[in-house]
Order: structure tokens, then C-alpha cells, then sequence
């Protein structure tokens, strides 16, 4: 069990009375949290666990980092593996779970199983993970096997209930994580669905660092004489955390995200669009700056393998949207920078909270154009949150002193293994199609509508400027003269991640360099190739 997992959920240490034992925790999970340094509780979990485990129902209300994710981790193993008191085990059944955790996105579904899992195990219990967007076979498997704990997202988890596949008959402890962003995203009628299947006076654990937007209507719906607790308002308390505001024109705008982006240390930079942030991750790395992006669009293959890169430094820049905001712990992120504004103070917070964990020190910077100003002003006050706001260019002393050592710029396309969309090289560089892309449109020649011959392993270059050089007459004489053409400007894909000057169409007129080789004497396949294009346009039967 790594130590991470936890950490990930631990906020700034504070000088507290309670261990874990002291608030009714039993020695065995007591034991395992110390194994990686955890002895002391932290105010949300200090403040909910003697009611959870004693199997109220109850409403924790924290901010981002506060511990959340142990305060119902807890009581969720607890009372299903009989360690509370009046709780008792009850047999693992095949597609009959006892826990479930219902989380709004991917990242914090997964996220969640990495703290709940190891103190399962040390009860016991297992637990397995329910999203979309990758294959279900794995989760029936799992099911079928039986499952103590499923922590999931609602889309899959209903689609799998609607199949026969589990039943939440017998659940008897539900946590709501995140409830408020799960009514932002609108799945509020799908919780709705998924909680009315779980049996009458089961118990309910809902955790939030709001508590609006139809959260209050579960609440009343679902929860039995709930206790409230709040660790802390709904607004910035981190201490350790500095936030500024650059204000910039929008001319260099771009550049000041690169200085930003160009420091040593890791940063989470933040768009509203997912085609800005695959997009501005793709401009990163083509400045020199490694980047990945993290969004929706991406499979679920896509993400972990960015988030794997950014997490093992291989990148220091990840590029996301709001997707990223909740559950995702990456240690030591020094900075966050929001390239565009979020549109409500709340996804301002929870952007932010990726920085300053665990008692770290780091900064939020909110990049703002001059027309942006004001409605910056208004993000902050809702926040509350006081920055310090600069007028800057992309060289200011501001803005060096926040970047801190700049890390030393790498030629375009050194994609880190494995990382999938900033990098030009991560999305142009594949096998079949997307790899007859390579070095422009030189090198596809006719491979936009004969994919087969790429996929056959011909595609790099194959069929550019002559139609035998994968399969033409075997005279040493035109195979030279055709490799010669391929390296003169129509192909160099496996050594440069664009095409030469001049070679963008070279492949399309079947030879070379249409326009700039009539120098050269084309070889007959070459020459055939080329009568048949014009009888075709004339109308006339080929020779």
C-alpha cells in the first residue's frame, strides 16, 4: 500500500488531540493508517467519524484536500466488516454489493479506490471501480466474482443495474462524494434513480464542499435525521496557498502562458474548452515545453496514460479542464494556472486545491485580458479570496519570480512513452492512417483513400511520388532514383515531425515534387501513373 493514497487526501497538519483510536477507530485500520504516517485525525474526519461509525447518517461538508475521503473511508469498512459497534460481516455474494461510493467523474472514482481499497483489504472486504468509456466486460467479471465495495460513477453503474448485472439490494452503507459537482454535471435524476434502489433506512453518508445546487433535495430525500458537519466555509483557507491575478493584453497572452508554463517544477494549467486544452497542450509542445492535455474527449487508455506521464515528470505541464479538478492528486504541484477564467467561484477553488496539499506551499495565477478585469474581481470576492494583481508582459519580474528556474526547451515531438495528445508527435505518429500523416501530406500520396496499403506497413512513404515504389518494376536504377525523390522533400517522417519546405503536396500529382522536379525524368510507373490521371480527366479509355 503506497503511501500516496492517503497523503492525497490529508490537508495541512494542525495540532489535534484526537487519534483515530480515541475517535472509535478500530486498532486493526487504526494500525494500517499508521503504517504510512497517518495518526492523527484532521477536523472533518475528527468532526463526523464518532457519528458515521456509530451508523448515522451524516453531512460532511469540506473543502477540497480536507480529508474527506478518510472520513467516510472509515465508517464504510468499519460497519461492513463488523469492526463498529452494533455491526456485523455479512457474506460477499456474487452481483450483490454492501458499500457503494458514488463519485462524478473517472479520475475521482479511481481516486477514491486508492484509499479505500488498502484499509478493505486490511478488513478483509474488496472493492472494485465502475466507469464508462472503457470496456464493461472487466466489471461483470469482477461482479460476478463478488464485490464488498463499488465505487462508481452513476451513468455505468445504471446502465449495469438496468442489465441484470448487480443489484443494490443488499447495500447497507451509501456515500455521495462530491455531491454538489454531481448536481453540476446534471445527474441528480440518475442518484436519484440509483439511491431510491437502495434499501429504506440503509445508512447515507453524503460529502460536499457545497451544499446547493439540488443537493439539499437528496438531503431531504434520502438522509434520516442527518447530522452536519462542516470543517470548514465554502471559501479559500488555505494558508500556504499565494493567488495573483496577471493582467495582460490579449496580443501576449500566449506567450505569457509559455513563460508560465516553461519552469522546472510541476503545473496544472486550466481551459474551459476541451478543444483548448488539446489544442494549447499541442502549441506546449511544439514550443518545447512537454504537455499533456486531460479531457473528456480522451479515452479512458488516453487519460491514465497522460495523467501516468505528468505524475512520473516525464511531462511537467498538464493542460485540462474542470475534469481534473476534483480527484486528481498529483504531489508537488507548484503552480496552477488559470488560462481562462472558470465561470464560478467554486470551479476556482477546486482548480486551485491542486496545488498547496498536504501542508505544501504553491501558487494559483488567473491569467485576465483587460476586457476580463472586472469579472476576475467579481470571481475573487465570491472566492474570498484577496490576490495580488499585476499589469504584465510575458518578461516582467512578476512573472520570472512566480516561474522560478526555467527548464531547458526540447526539440518538438520528444513525447514521453506512452503520453497520448499534447505532443505533435503523440498524435501524428501512429500506425494506419494517422501514421501516413507523418511529415504533412508528403509521404501520403494516395493513402487518403487506400488505408490498407499504410496498415500493410507502406504507409510511410510508400506510395510518395511513385506508384512502384512499394511494389514497382525491380530495376535498381528507377528504385534509386525514387528513393532518392523520397528523401529529397516528399518524405522525412521518421526523422522530422513535419514536412520540408515545398514538399506539403508532393505525393498528390504522383511525383515527387509536382511544380519543382522537371528536372528530373520520371520513371515509367511514374509516367503511366500520370497518363492515366489525365485520360481519366479527359474522359478517354486508358492505354
Amino acid at each position: 500500500m503506497r503511501a500516496e493514497s492517503f497523503r492525497a487526501d490529508q490537508p495541512e497538519r494542525r495540532s489535534l488531540s484526537h487519534s483515530f483510536e480515541d475517535l472509535g477507530v478500530s486498532e486493526a485500520l487504526s494500525s494500517d493508517l499508521a503504517r504510512v504516517g497517518i495518526t492523527e485525525a484532521f477536523p472533518i474526519q475528527e468532526k463526523t467519524l464518532p457519528d458515521s461509525l456509530s451508523g448515522r447518517d451524516v453531512l460532511g461538508r469540506g473543502r477540497t484536500g480536507s480529508g474527506k475521503t478518510v472520513a467516510f473511508a472509515l465508517p464504510l469498512v468499519s460497519r461492513l466488516a463488523g469492526l463498529a459497534p452494533g455491526s456485523s460481516r455479512v457474506a460477499r455474494r456474487a452481483n450483490r454489493p454492501t458499500g457503494l461510493v458514488l463519485a462524478p467523474t473517472r479520475e475521482l472514482a479511481t481516486q477514491i479506490d486508492r484509499t479505500v481499497a488498502p484499509l478493505a483489504k486490511a478488513a478483509g472486504l474488496n472493492t472494485t471501480v465502475i466507469f464508462g468509456g472503457v470496456s464493461q466486460k472487466h466489471q461483470e467479471k469482477a461482479l460476478a466474482g463478488g464485490v464488498d465495495i463499488v465505487v462508481a460513477c452513476p451513468g455505468r453503474l445504471e446502465d449495469l443495474i438496468k442489465q441484470g448485472l448487480l443489484t443494490l439490494d443488499d447495500v447497507r452503507v451509501t456515500v455521495l462524494d462530491e455531491a454538489d459537482h454531481m448536481a453540476d454535471m446534471g445527474f441528480l435524476p440518475v442518484v436519484t434513480r440509483i439511491l431510491s434502489r437502495t434499501p429504506k433506512g440503509s445508512q447515507r453518508l453524503l460529502f460536499s464542499a457545497t451544499l446547493d445546487n439540488g443537493v439539499d433535495i437528496l438531503v431531504k430525500k434520502f438522509l434520516k435525521d442527518p447530522v452536519l458537519h462542516s470543517a470548514d466555509n465554502a471559501q479559500a483557507a488555505v494558508t500556504t496557498m499565494d493567488h495573483h491575478v496577471l493582467v495582460t493584453d490579449s496580443d501576449h497572452k500566449q506567450a505569457l502562458i509559455e513563460t508560465l508554463a516553461s519552469g522546472t517544477g510541476r503545473r496544472m494549467m486550466f481551459t474551459r474548452t476541451k478543444y483548448r486544452a488539446k489544442k494549447m497542450a499541442k502549441k506546449l509542445s511544439q514550443a518545447g515545453i512537454p504537455a499533456v492535455d486531460l479531457q473528456g474527449n480522451l479515452s479512458q487508455g488516453a487519460r491514465d496514460r497522460n495523467l501516468a506521464a505528468f505524475s512520473a515528470g516525464d511531462v511537467r505541464v498538464l493542460v485540462a479542464t474542470d475534469v481534473a479538478a476534483r480527484g486528481v492528486h498529483v504531489d508537488d504541484v507548484e503552480l496552477v494556472v488559470h488560462i481562462d477564467p472558470p465561470a464560478e467561484h467554486k470551479s476556482y477553488l477546486h482548480r486551485s486545491g491542486r496545488t498547496a496539499r498536504a501542508g505544501a506551499s504553491g501558487s494559483v495565477i488567473t491569467i485576465a485580458t483587460t476586457e476580463e478585469r472586472s469579472d476576475v474581481n467579481k470571481l475573487m470576492k465570491k472566492a474570498g479570496v484577496t490576490p495580488r494583481v499585476d499589469q504584465v508582459a510575458p518578461g516582467s519580474e512578476v512573472v520570472k519570480d512566480l516561474v522560478g528556474e526555467r527548464a531547458e526547451r526540447v526539440a518538438p515531438g520528444a513525447t514521453p512513452a506512452g503520453a497520448t495528445g499534447g505532443s505533435p508527435s503523440a498524435s501524428r505518429s501512429g500506425g494506419g492512417a494517422s501514421g501516413s500523416r507523418r511529415g504533412g501530406r508528403g509521404g501520403s500520396g494516395r493513402g487518403r483513400g487506400r488505408g490498407s496499403a499504410q496498415a500493410a506497413g507502406r504507409g510511410n512513404g510508400a506510395r510518395s511520388g511513385d506508384a512502384g515504389a512499394g511494389r514497382g518494376p525491380s530495376n535498381g536504377r528507377s528504385q534509386a532514383r525514387s528513393s532518392e525523390r523520397r528523401r529529397g522533400g516528399s518524405v522525412d517522417g521518421a526523422s522530422s515531425g513535419s514536412a520540408r519546405p515545398g514538399a506539403s503536396r508532393s505525393a498528390r500529382g504522383g511525383s515527387a515534387q509536382r511544380g519543382h522536379g522537371a528536372d528530373r525524368v520520371p520513371d515509367r510507373a511514374t509516367a503511366a501513373a500520370q497518363r492515366r490521371r489525365e485520360n481519366n480527366r479527359a474522359g478517354q479509355p486508358t492505354r
